[in-house]
């Protein structure tokens, strides 16, 4: 039996697969060795894992996650080894999670929160995300960040900006505090993006979103031969968004393919093959 997971920095989804296909799911907290050091790892693994899990079944382990490039992924590859003691443990980043669910052994650009063009074993070629400041175009912090500014600056219609703060009840100060001198900003901007997804059907904020939208492709697909090989995203906002999302990829000649809420499922077919090969 294998065990694959699905991570994030806030939440994990874990998956036991066997030959059939999933026996069984369950989330943990999110596991991202960048932020997280092998004490906190460790005691994830061991307090909130062990105790899902036929240990003496589980032969193979397959992280997918953020933060899992380089010596932080290294370092969750060993921790992975010594609590769950599988006889393969295989870390990869999210971007690979999300190529393999989304285009199997096929060459193809995936979008989660970079980008990236999988040649049907491996990212090839990568565009970063940047982290909410610097980039994550299309994003919820990104479009967070983006409706809190014009909320602040008053640019949003009269009628939209006096259900936002109804909504929120937010000053200035709250925000300057929150954003430049509290930890995990992105988080407290992403929470705004919630606010359009309600709102969805006012004009304004359509245009918001085909903006960032707009940017997120300009910005990073339009790095790779996109007008040759279909583009396919994955993440809760493009799932939510996917209506819009198609419509300015249609606008930019974009080939928008599946997109996903989540990889998991894909992933466990995608292992379940190679299992049975």
């Amino acid at each position: 039996m294998i065990l694959i997971a699905d991570s994030g920095s806030t939440k994990t989804e874990w998956l036991l697969v066997g030959k059939q296909g999933i026996e069984r799911t369950f989330r943990t907290s999110g596991i991202n060795p960048y932020f997280l050091g092998e004490e906190e790892i460790r005691r994830v693994l061991t307090r909130e894992v062990l105790v899902e899990l036929p240990i003496e079944r589980i032969t193979d382990v397959y992280f997918y996650g953020a933060g899992c490039i380089g010596l932080p992924g290294e370092m969750l590859c060993l921790q992975l080894h010594r609590v769950i003691g599988p006889d393969t443990v295989e870390v990869n980043s999210d971007l690979i999670g999300a190529a393999r669910a989304l285009f199997g052994n096929k060459a193809g650009i995936v979008a989660i929160l970079g980008s990236g063009f999988y040649d049907g074993r491996d990212i090839i070629l990568q565009t970063p995300s940047l982290g909410f400041i610097l980039g994550d175009e299309g994003s919820g912090s990104d479009l967070g960040k983006h409706l809190l500014s014009d909320a602040m600056k008053g640019l949003l219609p009269e009628e939209l900006a006096k259900a936002f703060f109804d909504r929120y009840a937010v000053s200035k100060e709250d925000v300057l505090e929150a954003v430049y001198r509290r930890p995990l900003p992105n988080r407290y901007v992403a929470q705004f993006s919630l606010f359009i997804r309600e709102h969805l059907d006012d004009i304004y904020l359509q245009a918001l979103v085909a903006k960032r939208f707009e940017a997120f492709f300009r910005r990073n697909v339009f790095a790779y031969p996109y007008k040759e090989y279909p583009v396919c995203c994955v993440g809760s906002v493009a799932y939510h968004y996917s209506g819009l999302l198609r419509e300015v990829a249609d606008t930019l000649s974009v080939n928008l393919g599946p997109v996903l809420s989540s990889p998991g499922e894909a992933l466990a077919h995608y292992h379940a093959e190679r299992m049975s090969e």
